[in-house]
């Protein structure tokens, strides 16, 4: 990496980091006047009232990275409406809590945003030889994309940090791999702008955090992370389409998890609970700054896999995403992430 590429880097990561810096203490400021306020209990496992907004500091700076690094397009002016209506009605929920459906379309209109006036479409994809073009069912696969990656971040934000860190191995990992293939375009200069956004937001929210993101930040930073992904999707390779799921896989695992778990309970996929990963985690006595940190460790292995695939080293990439797959595998079988194991042990005394 040249001189030139450095510097630019470091100012488009530096600028949104201290503006975010200056900009958190005033919307704390705000949170506690408006009332959008985390108040313990519940599934909440904070122990003092703690303000929410904190995804206001980080949507901020990203708009202020922009300014001074974007250019304008029609695909930026998608991205800017649908980050305003993510934001949105993140607000309106961490104020007066939105039911799920409410949320719901919210999220849908950004994606539809993004597909119908950005044109930002999973068309096509080619692997081992084959390629297949998705025609008309590009806009779903596209729109629950977007979706996807926008819930799988606001569940995993359940823990001082968790989001906001394991959003920022996703940025540093995909500008590392557009760095590699010497990209320098609007996926750049966004992966990076938000990097350094979110790491400012991270200086409040590590525990013991003093702001959260709240659904307004959770929602911003997985509807950026579904857009750098689909700015690199132009020529969908399996790679290209992998690599940015991989670098997710705790947040995606998760969500699978936590879908899966309540379908056997015949609970509603939207119902909140406390079998998430962070919790298992927690369950242990580990503490709350140790769970952040060991899943922040598994997330940066799985992006550390992904950079030596781009690099060419596949073997042993290959050897970390099997180490990491057994990981996964005994974490389900030791924990009720999936399955209650303690009902199933009754169950099994039963029967004998």
């Amino acid at each position: 990496m040249n001189q030139e590429l450095f510097l630019k880097i470091l100012a488009i990561v530096l600028v949104p980091f201290v503006f975010v810096l200056l900009i958190i203490p005033l919307i704390k400021k705000i949170a506690f006047k408006i009332n959008a306020v985390d108040v313990p209990g519940g599934r909440h496992i904070h122990k003092k009232p703690t303000p929410k907004l904190g995804g206001l500091g980080i949507f901020f700076g990203f708009l202020l990275g922009y300014m001074i690094f974007g250019t304008h397009s029609s695909i930026m002016n998608a991205v800017l409406i649908g980050s305003f209506i993510i934001i949105l009605i993140g607000v309106v929920d961490d104020i007066t809590e939105l039911g799920p459906l409410t949320q719901f379309i919210g999220q849908l209109i950004a994606a539809c945003v993004i597909v119908f006036y950005g044109g930002l479409l999973i068309k096509d994809l080619s692997a081992f030889g084959l390629y297949i073009n998705f025609s008309i069912l590009s806009y779903p696969i596209t729109i629950f994309f977007i979706l996807g990656c926008i819930n799988c971040i606001n569940l995993i934000d359940g823990l001082d940090g968790l989001s906001g860190g394991i959003s920022s191995i996703y940025y540093l990992t995909i500008g590392i791999i557009a760095i590699i293939q010497g990209k320098t375009g609007l996926d750049f200069v966004l992966t990076f702008t938000m990097l350094g956004a979110t790491l400012g937001f991270l200086i409040y929210n590590f525990n013991p955090a003093t702001i959260f993101a709240g659904d307004c930040g959770s929602n911003f930073m997985g509807f950026m992370i579904a857009v750098i992904a689909l700015l690199g999707f132009k020529n969908v390779t399996m790679t290209s389409f992998i690599i940015p799921l991989i670098i997710l896989a705790i947040p995606i695992l998760d969500t699978l998890f936590a879908i899966i778990r309540r379908f056997l309970k015949h609970e509603p996929l939207f119902k909140g609970d406390k079998f998430h990963i962070h919790h298992q985690l927690l369950n242990r006595n580990f503490s709350t700054k140790q769970t952040v940190i060991i899943i922040y460790i598994i997330d940066a292995l799985f992006a550390f896999a992904s950079i030596l695939y781009f690099l060419k080293d596949k073997e042993i990439s290959y050897v970390v995403y099997g180490i990491l797959l057994i990981l996964v595998i005994i974490i389900v079988l030791k924990t009720n992430i999936v399955f209650d194991r303690e009902l199933i042990k009754q169950k099994f005394k039963k029967e004998k």
